[in-house]
């Protein structure tokens, strides 16, 4: 017997259709905002991913208080390309990627337009990745890094690459770079828990094809996202940067762990912090 197949391909091409309409008919927009150096480069790209989470209906539920300060680097656990909407959608903020994004046909186009970052995971040209990142924060720029260096299956986290917090060492303008942990989970399926067996058709990871991906994680239907930002912190409340990676990995775990099992658990304070968590609804 053929094992049954979930979701409407009808859904999915609707989704697509009003997704590359609305895409297509922005980019140059977009584009010309960045050449020209204009204030909506750092506005419409949010305004977009808020849009294009009703399109493939993704549903956000944000708890916590973002930062206020700028310059901010959020660091988050990564489950999937629908991340960059999820985050994009609520942050006004440029992404920090791998650089074999800059050659994905397509999807290169998108990030460059939102100013991406892109990152060599070879050491020879680490240092000079570091120096891009440095350079956007020293300009008042909001980053958003993934430090597992990859995505997973979303039912928990990756160890985070301390050597991708480098950068929290910086000072821009003489104080130390804020740094705010997030917590991303894939929760429910038009209002019911997304078990083990769901998740893997929103985690995008290992070597799956991203097309085929794509077109069945569209076809099916709501999909809830909880998104959690933790309390700000810099790296000078722990000394290093593998001490602020540690504390960064163990908040967002813990945070993942809770969205999964349907809890919310009360926030632990930074060393040195005020332990605060206001919570909003998206």
């Amino acid at each position: 017997m053929t094992a049954p197949s979930i979701g409407s391909p009808t859904t999915a091409l609707v989704r697509l259709l009003a997704y590359a309409g609305l895409t297509l008919a922005l980019m140059p927009v977009q584009s010309l905002a960045v050449a020209l150096a204009w204030p909506l480069r750092k506005r419409l790209p949010q305004w977009y991913h808020r849009q294009t989470c009703r399109i493939l209906g993704i549903r956000i539920e944000c708890h916590g208080r973002r930062a206020r300060r700028h310059p901010t680097l959020y660091v988050a656990n990564h489950v999937s390309y629908l991340d960059i909407e999820v985050l994009g959608a609520l942050l006004r903020a440029s992404f920090v990627a791998k650089a074999e994004v800059a050659t994905w046909p397509f999807f290169s186009w998108l990030a460059k337009l939102q100013e991406t970052v892109f990152v060599e995971r070879r050491v020879q040209r680490a240092a000079e990745h570091r120096d891009e990142m440095a350079r956007r924060l020293d300009a008042g720029d909001d980053l958003i890094l993934f430090p597992e260096g990859t995505s997973g299956d979303g039912n928990g986290i990756l160890a985070f690459k301390s050597a991708l917090f480098s950068v929290a060492e910086r000072r821009p303008h003489g104080q130390a770079l804020t740094v705010q942990p997030v917590s991303v989970s894939y929760t429910r399926l038009d209002g019911l828990p997304l078990g083990r067996y769901l998740r893997p058709f929103f985690a995008w990871y290992g070597d799956m094809e991203l097309g085929n991906h794509l077109w069945h994680a569209i076809s099916l239907g709501r999909v809830t996202v909880v998104v959690e930002f933790h309390e700000p912190v810099t790296i000078d409340q722990f000394g290093s940067r593998k001490a602020l990676s540690d504390h960064c990995y163990g908040v967002v775990a813990r945070g993942v762990a809770a969205a999964l099992a349907g809890q919310r658990q009360p926030a632990l304070p930074a060393p040195g912090g005020s332990g605060q968590g206001a919570v909003t609804a998206a």
